[in-house]
């Protein structure tokens, strides 16, 4: 052997990496900065932590260490969060990621203690345990979020529940409706989201430490009590699966994709009513950008981003489904590609969400334009048909009627209203006067009064049940 490869071996023994006892060189520099997860993982620390804790707790109580070696990890694993919080903690890329920089460091701490601490257990369901923990945190989080932005829209909806707006349907002005109604719309679909939310807590809410590599472990361990200690509902029943599993991140993305979706929806409209061709709403200049060449523009930064980062989000659903597609039994080094997506979809959810809601505070309808247009492309001709039905006709031979009604309305340029009782009797003898009312934007409205009705009576029902409900997640 020559005297290079000695230096190499006698350097790479020095090094003391957890696995390295099998090998003969070091990874070359190339290698380990391509497969090290340090950069993005070292967010996952305090989960890493808490895991260590309980499980070295279980330890203990099993007779696998003492107590003494149980209170040095303690004391360790809590200089670690020190150092962590006050950021002095050396991070290395030597130790490729979270687990072993703080496993490392707990070692330079207390010692042979600190080699205990990885008893009955492997890195696999370790980072397991750690997304489940971090995950669990984040939609937690994420929840109270949702549940602002459906107390604004629920808020915004008591206020504005007599303003009315067009509705539409294929873009087209259908019926008129109130803008507090549509805004709830929004929140019936926020509120959705919240329920995928709670279920996406409850699938994941089981412990896959005590798993080890593939095939659990030898040792006497209790995996009930560390889940109790960590929250979870129970353990994972296979540990094949337990380590392998990742379906939590792929509903959690595709939750977070739902989500994104309804505020890329609403980001549409908003930005469709800001132009001043529809002119149905203000949004405050804080939440707006200007021009560098055309001085009069306001541009809706906030709702064009929200819908543009919408497309990041589906991305990283793809990703994982793709990086768990073709993935034999049991863990994988794909499975490091799980991160950097899930971290990219809670951050992007997170500040969409803040940034969304406080806009939406600020949300100023023009009441008078949206009534303007509600009254455009005869809105309350399905009114006209209803009341025709209720007088003993048909609703297919009172669709007809009225649709030859509009078609004469649209040579002649007027509205229904404007007809006189005369000219409504050639088209049927049983419309009266009372007619009149029903054609009205406010007779309209006020007529659709069941559950899920847009009359301002059942909007401020619908609201104030929002704002006393909150749609807290019971977790």
């Amino acid at each position: 052997m020559n005297t290079s490869t000695l230096a190499n071996q006698n350097q790479f023994s020095k090094k003391k990496y957890a696995w390295s006892g099998r090998f003969s060189e070091p990874v070359s520099e190339l290698v380990k900065n391509y497969t090290a997860s340090l950069k993005f993982d070292k967010r996952l620390a305090h989960c890493d932590i808490q895991g260590s804790l309980a499980h070295a707790e279980m330890l203990s109580t099993q007779n696998i260490i003492s107590i003494e070696d149980l209170r040095n990890i303690e004391k360790g694993l809590n200089q670690i969060i020190l150092e962590i919080n006050n950021d002095t903690f050396s991070w290395k890329i030597d130790f490729e990621d979270v687990h072993l920089n703080i496993e490392n460091r707990l070692i330079e701490l207390i010692g042979d203690a600190g080699k205990k601490l990885h008893t009955a257990r492997s890195r696999n369901d370790q980072i397991a345990t750690d997304m489940r923990l971090w995950i669990r945190d984040e939609i937690d989080d994420l929840t109270n979020l949702l549940n602002k932005l459906l107390c604004v829209l629920a808020n915004l909806s008591l206020e504005h529940a007599d303003v009315i707006m067009p509705g539409f349907t294929h873009l087209q002005v259908a019926q008129p409706i109130t803008f507090g109604h549509h805004l709830l719309a929004y929140a019936e679909m926020f509120k959705r989201d919240i329920y995928r939310f709670k279920d996406c807590r409850k699938h994941m809410n089981y412990l896959p430490l005590g798993s080890a590599a593939l095939a659990g472990t030898s040792f006497p361990i209790d995996r009930y009590r560390v889940a109790k200690n960590l929250g979870f509902d129970g353990v994972c029943q296979n540990s094949i699966d337990a380590i392998s599993d990742r379906d939590f991140i792929i509903e959690f993305c595709a939750v977070a994709s739902i989500i994104m979706t309804h505020l890329s929806r609403f980001s549409e409209e908003l930005i469709m009513w800001l132009n001043p061709q529809v002119n149905f709403i203000d949004i405050e200049d804080q939440f707006c950008t200007g021009s560098s060449i055309m001085p009069q523009k306001k541009n809706p930064d906030v709702p064009e981003l929200a819908r543009g980062k919408t497309g990041r989000v589906y991305g990283h659903l793809i990703s994982i489904l793709t990086v768990m597609k073709s993935q034999p039994l049991a863990y994988n080094k794909d499975n490091q590609e799980d991160k950097e997506g899930l971290f990219d979809t809670v951050d992007t959810i997170r500040s969409t969400l803040i940034v969304f809601t406080k806009m939406m505070q600020c949300i100023k309808p023009k009441s008078y334009n949206m009534r303007l247009a509600a009254l455009k492309n005869f809105s309350t001709a399905t009114d006209f048909a209803d009341y025709l039905v209720k007088k003993g006709l048909p609703f297919r031979d009172a669709h007809e009627i009225v649709s030859k009604v509009v078609y004469d309305c649209e040579k002649r340029g007027c509205g229904l209203e404007d007809l006189t009782k005369d000219e409504m009797k050639k088209y049927h003898s049983k419309i009266d006067d009372d007619v009149r009312n029903i054609l009205t934007l406010e007779g309209s409205i006020f007529s659709r009064n069941h559950v899920g009705g847009t009359s301002p009576e059942r909007v401020r029902e619908e609201a104030k049940a929002i704002l006393k409900q909150h749609y807290s997640v019971d977790t």
